[in-house]
């Protein structure tokens, strides 16, 4: 089967590269554009960054912003509705991952009706129409939801997330621009960081992997391993060098899938509300201990990256033990605990069931099983 990659058509990238928006929003026709945003990116004037350059080129939006950080089906089907009553054609994605998970949802069910039960979407769907057109906008630099073919909803009712992936989903435009990242607080950063650090490794070392996403995950990774401890600490050029990390890490991982890391910090989120990108990097280095064996030698390459020093004259064991505690202390220094002190004994074969049964699981280059999944929860408990 051949190797297929999916980007976005266009992107822009930089300083100010929103002031990009009016410009191709014309250039597009657009009336009136239906502004996915989250509340406190609202309350605290991020979203106003863009719908103000909006009001001076006099192009009509309307702004949605009910939306929770992990996105619910009720967030996509209220927006569903709003979209409707403000006879939208276009979406302004303005936020983290939450606020263009839910925008993509809204955008595919718009344009595929049939598919308004938003459980319908879950995995591969079989969509035939391309989203509402959308430019999405990150507000942190992590998920990489801006150039990915993925989403993910909680389901309240059922305590579960549910990952959806589809092609028509893609953002038409992408608009990276680290000036809507500088307000990130130093825990937000840094959890939204090992987010893309996760989406690199796993990316890396997935069965899909093939050569063109592993240069692009090995640029993300060594671009996060030189900037991340500098965007927490608010420094400029590494905000930029970070906006660039996630978007680089998220052309990659969108094409080959994750891993397992990332299929228990979906039900860690989904069952106590754990931020997505402090789940990643407690269970980042578990998973590549687990998974080492089956690797080759790609952990010689993410040490060296890293910065580790010697690589090429370590054993095979100590160059995937030199990887693990790489990341082990990017995570540290960064500040993200290495315990979840809410998982409880009794919600081990719920949650290592969900996992198992995540979209992400079968990616992993490791082949596992519920019991397997059950002993990598305890290692963070």
């Amino acid at each position: 089967m051949a190797d297929r990659i999916i980007l976005n058509p266009v992107s822009y990238h930089g300083k100010g590269a929103i002031k990009e928006i009016p410009a191709l929003a014309a250039a597009r026709g657009w009336k009136h554009i239906f502004v996915c945003s989250d509340p406190d990116l609202v309350k605290f004037g991020v979203t106003a960054k863009v719908t103000d350059l909006l009001d001076e080129a006099k192009i009509a939006y309307t702004v949605y912003s009910g939306i929770k950080p992990n996105p619910t089906i009720e967030n996509v089907k209220d927006g569903v509705a709003a979209f409707k009553a403000c006879c939208a054609d276009s979406i302004i994605a303005i936020g983290g991952g939450s606020s263009m998970d839910t925008a993509k949802a809204i955008g595919i069910i718009i344009t595929n009706p049939e598919f308004e039960d938003v459980r319908s979407l879950e995995g591969v769907a079989p969509t035939k129409n391309h989203a509402v057109p959308t430019v999405a906008v990150p507000t942190t630099a992590g998920t990489a939801a801006e150039v990915t073919i993925n989403y993910v909803i909680t389901d309240v009712e059922k305590e579960r997330k549910f990952v959806c992936v589809d092609e028509h989903d893609i953002p038409e435009v992408a608009v990276v621009d680290p000036d809507m990242m500088s307000s990130m607080p130093k825990g937000l950063t840094a959890s939204t960081g090992m987010d893309a650090l996760t989406h690199a490794i796993e990316g890396y070392t997935t069965k899909a992997a093939w050569e063109m996403t592993d240069m692009f995950h090995l640029e993300a990774i060594r671009l996060i391993a030189k900037h991340l401890r500098g965007a927490v600490q608010n420094i400029p050029e590494d905000r930029e060098g970070m906006a660039l990390a996630q978007y680089v890490a998220g052309m990659g991982f969108s094409n080959v899938g994750l891993g397992i890391a990332h299929s228990i910090a979906h039900t860690l989120g989904a069952h106590y509300d754990t931020p997505h990108g402090v789940a990643c990097a407690m269970m980042l280095p578990i998973v590549m201990e687990y998974n080492q064996e089956c690797t080759g030698e790609k952990y010689r390459e993410i040490a060296r990256v890293m910065g580790v020093e010697g690589v090429d004259s370590m054993t095979q064991e100590e160059y995937r033990k030199a990887a693990v505690e790489a990341v082990k202390q990017l995570s540290a220094d960064v500040g993200i605990p290495a315990k979840n002190d809410r998982i409880r004994e009794e919600d081990l074969d719920q949650l290592a069931a969900d996992a198992y049964a995540d979209a992400c699981r079968p990616g992993n280059p490791r082949d596992t099983n519920v019991e397997e999944l059950k002993e990598l929860y305890r290692k963070i408990m």
